[in-house]
């Protein structure tokens, strides 16, 4: 990246991130009444949609579809390549259905936005005890049972050398086997290099187009161990489809 550009793409970070705070603050006291009550979730999300919407555009991100989005009647799962922060919150502007996060441990401690985890709306994932992790699918499979949408990043975090993908934990696709939803698999192409995960003075951050590719849902086919290989590696091979067409 050149010197020259630098200065601007890490003013641009420090502005991204000030919208991101401000804009939430609005709307804080109103989760930390709202999300008392499970039946004011809904609500919830409608003004997390203005959250995200009003970040990803002020900011100057755009989306671009690469194909028409086709989406399942609820409930399915989701699950996207992980490259960027603005994975989660491009989410609120793609999915139009209800939706909850299954996001890692680590959540409860960001100032703010830990509010949509800790108060019962999302679901945190301690990956470290198997105890833990296995309630925390459980709880998934019950929001799939209510007719919710499921966001899981199968990755589990944002790999190192984002766009490259690590390979997919098996949560997702278990949970789609036992639940017999689909899985819907959706490409972030273009993401790490508008807000690329790193030291915020090295690492690269721009307004611009998330292309994004919405593929059609997978449908398991049975509930057995040969499945869980064919619907995690069709899973994996589908995304990385387009990721493969990243420009450098």
């Amino acid at each position: 990246m050149s010197r020259i550009l630098q200065p601007f793409v890490v003013l641009w970070k420090f502005y991204f991130f000030f919208l991101f705070i401000v804009i939430l603050l609005l709307f804080y006291p109103f989760f930390r009444v709202l999300l008392n009550d499970r039946k004011n979730f809904p609500t919830v999300l409608k003004l997390m949609r203005i959250w995200g919407g009003s970040l990803h555009r002020l900011g100057g991100v755009y989306i671009q579809h690469l194909v028409k989005p086709i989406f399942p009647d609820p409930p399915y799962i989701v699950c996207p390549n992980h490259s960027s922060y603005l994975d989660i919150v491009l989410m609120y502007t793609l999915i139009p259905d209800y939706f909850i996060f299954m996001g890692k441990d680590e959540i409860k401690d960001w100032p703010l936005f830990h509010i949509l985890f800790t108060k019962g709306m999302n679901i945190l994932v301690e990956r470290s005890s198997r105890t833990a992790s296995h309630k925390a699918f459980l709880k998934a499979g019950e929001e799939l049972d209510r007719g919710s949408v499921v966001i899981i990043f199968p990755e589990g975090t944002i790999p190192p050398n984002a766009p490259t993908m690590k390979i997919f934990k098996n949560g997702a696709f278990k949970l789609a086997m036992e639940k017999n939803v689909p899985i819907v698999p959706i490409s972030f192409r273009t993401n790490w290099k508008l807000l690329q995960s790193g030291a915020i003075l090295k690492s690269r951050g721009r307004p611009g187009l998330s292309k994004v590719y919405v593929h059609k849902a997978i449908l398991p086919k049975e509930n057995s161990d040969e499945e869980l290989s064919r619907l995690r590696q069709t899973t994996f091979d589908t995304i990385n489809s387009q990721l493969e067409r990243h420009e450098d």
